[in-house]
C-alpha cells in the first residue's frame, strides 16, 4: 500500500492552524478597495521628528549599518536604551549583558516565548490581547490562559483586571505572565496597585513575567506607566519589551528591543539569532539618538495624541458608540450595542460602504468570541483632519 503522500495532510501544521490572515491585512484592503478611512491598523499617517529621520539618512551615507551590525544590537542603541531605562524609571541595566535589540516588539515577544517555553507550559495573558501573542504561544508550544479584562460601563467607562481572577489562573503549569501595559486594545492601564498584586503573585509562585510596554510614553490623564520590573523581586524574572515604532512614529522600522537580567537576554537572544539574527542597521543609530530626545519631546507627543483621542471620541459619542476612553495607546474601544448591532465583524466588514471607515472587531483579540463580539476598536494614531472627516462620516451612517 503506498504511503501516504506529503499533500495529503495539511500544509500547515496544527499550532499555527487556527491561524489565517490577520484582521488587519484584511481590513486594510478593504479600505483600499473602497477608498475608506484606515483607522483600523496602528500607525500613524505621518513621519517622526525629522531630525531622527536625518540620522537614519546619515547613517545610510557614513555606511554605518548597511553591512549585518552586531547580533545583540550595535553598542550605541544598547547604550541609549539602557540610559533611557535608567533616566525615566531608575532601573539601572548593562548594556552588554541586559539589553537586547530585536526587529520590533513583534520579535521581542516571539523570541522571548520561543526561548522560555516548553511544550505544555501554561501562559496567562490579559484578553483582549494582541493577536501575535496567541501565535508565539502556540509556535512555542505553550498553552494560552486567558484572564479577561472586564468592562465597566457609564461615566468613567474602562477595562478593568479582576485580581482573583488572576491569581484562580495560575496553576501547577504556569510558567510565564504575559502582561501589557497600556493595554491594546482596550487602552487600560494597569495601576501601580494592580501591578503590586502581580508582583506579588509572580513572585510567590515563582513565576517569569513577560511586559509588552511598547505604549509606554503614551498615557494620558491621571494615568502613569510604572514598569512591573521597577516592584521588589521582578527585576531578575521580567522581561521588558519596548519599540521605537510607537513611541517616534516610525513603524515601518522595525526596532524593538529587550531588557531583562542577564540569563533571560542570553535565553531570548538564543531564540532570536534563529528568526532574524540581525535588523534595521542604519536605523538603530537614529533610533539611539531618538532615545535621548528631550523630556519636552515626549510631552508634546503624549498632548498630540490626547488630542487626537478626544477628536475621535467625540465624534464616535456623538455617533451613538458607547466609548471606552482610553488612558494609553492610541486606540479607541467602542462598543456597537447602542447603535442596535452585536457582531462585530458583521459590523466592520460593512463599515466601509455604509461610513468610508474602516475598524477593527475586537472579537479577533479573544479566545471567548463572544465577550469580545460588541466591542470594536478604532485608532487615532491619525492627522487631525482625517479624524474629523471620519468623525463626520461616522455620524452620518
Amino acid at each position: 500500500m503506498a504511503g501516504m503522500t506529503s499533500t495529503a495532510r495539511p500544509h500547515l501544521n496544527r499550532r499555527l492552524a487556527e491561524f489565517g490572515t490577520t484582521i488587519f491585512a484584511e481590513m486594510s484592503a478593504l479600505a483600499t478597495a473602497t477608498g475608506s478611512i484606515n483607522l483600523g491598523q496602528g500607525f500613524p499617517d505621518t513621519d517622526g521628528p525629522e531630525e531622527i529621520r536625518e540620522a537614519a539618512v546619515r547613517a545610510l551615507r557614513d555606511g554605518r549599518g548597511n553591512q549585518y551590525p552586531p547580533g545583540p544590537g550595535i553598542p550605541e542603541l544598547r547604550t541609549a536604551i539602557a540610559a533611557h531605562q535608567l533616566r525615566r524609571y531608575g532601573l539601572s541595566y548593562d548594556p552588554d549583558a541586559e539589553v537586547l535589540v530585536t526587529a520590533g516588539a513583534t520579535e521581542a515577544i516571539a523570541a522571548s516565548l520561543l526561548a522560555l517555553l516548553e511544550p505544555g507550559d501554561e501562559v496567562v495573558a490579559l484578553e483582549p490581547y494582541y493577536d501575535s501573542y496567541a501565535a508565539s504561544i502556540a509556535m512555542a508550544g505553550g498553552r494560552r490562559v486567558p484572564v479577561t479584562l472586564r468592562p465597566s460601563f457609564g461615566e468613567g467607562a474602562r477595562f478593568r483586571l479582576d485580581l482573583d481572577e488572576l491569581r484562580a489562573a495560575v496553576t501547577d503549569r504556569t510558567r510565564l505572565l504575559l502582561i501589557n501595559t497600556p493595554h491594546n486594545p482596550t487602552g487600560a492601564v494597569l495601576t501601580r496597585a494592580e501591578l503590586a498584586a502581580i508582583a506579588e503573585l509572580a513572585v510567590e509562585r515563582d513565576l517569569l513575567v513577560v511586559t509588552d510596554e511598547v505604549y509606554e510614553h503614551l498615557v494620558f490623564d491621571d494615568a502613569e506607566h510604572v514598569p512591573l520590573a521597577t516592584f521588589p523581586g521582578m527585576r531578575e524574572r521580567t522581561v521588558t519589551i519596548g519599540s521605537a515604532g510607537k513611541t517616534y512614529s516610525f513603524t515601518g522600522w522595525k526596532v524593538g528591543w529587550v531588557t531583562a537580567a542577564p540569563e533571560l537576554v542570553t535565553a531570548v537572544r538564543s531564540a532570536k539569532q534563529f528568526l532574524t539574527y540581525v535588523s534595521a542597521g542604519p536605523f538603530q543609530y537614529a533610533v539611539a539618538e531618538a532615545l535621548a530626545l528631550p523630556d519636552a519631546y515626549y510631552d508634546d507627543f503624549r498632548r498630540g495624541m490626547r488630542a487626537r483621542r478626544d477628536i475621535l471620541a467625540e465624534g464616535l459619542t456623538q455617533a451613538g458608540f458607547e466609548v471606552f476612553q482610553p488612558a494609553g495607546t492610541y486606540f479607541i474601544t467602542t462598543d456597537i450595542r447602542p447603535l442596535g448591532e452585536k457582531d462585530g465583524f458583521a459590523f466592520c466588514r460593512a463599515l466601509p460602504e455604509r461610513a468610508g471607515v474602516v475598524a477593527i472587531p475586537n472579537a479577533v483579540f479573544y479566545d471567548d468570541r463572544e465577550a469580545g463580539a460588541p466591542f470594536v476598536r478604532f485608532a487615532f494614531c491619525k492627522r487631525e483632519e482625517v479624524l474629523r472627516e471620519a468623525a463626520e462620516r461616522l455620524r452620518g451612517m
